[in-house]
């Protein structure tokens, strides 16, 4: 949320969104992420997804591989 905050994109609330969904599902949804609003919740949500790091296409593209210099006891 503070990347969606410095990015601009929950700094204007203008928009209206509903639908239809399972209870269950936003009860759990609110455990796990300790937000109580269904518009907190929505605004997490949608900031995810627009903030989306891409992680899945890096890794693919890295296949995996650990750079060889690097020192994996080094702690």
């Amino acid at each position: 949320m503070v990347r969606a905050d410095e990015i601009g994109l929950i700094a204007i609330k203008n928009a209206r969104i509903s639908g239809r969904v399972s209870v269950d599902l936003i009860k759990r949804a609110k455990a796990r992420t300790g937000l109580n609003t269904d518009t907190e919740l929505i605004e997490f949500a949608l900031a995810n997804v627009a903030i989306e790091d891409d992680f899945l296409t890096v890794f693919d593209a890295v296949a995996g591989a650990v750079d060889p210099e690097l020192d994996l006891d080094a702690g």
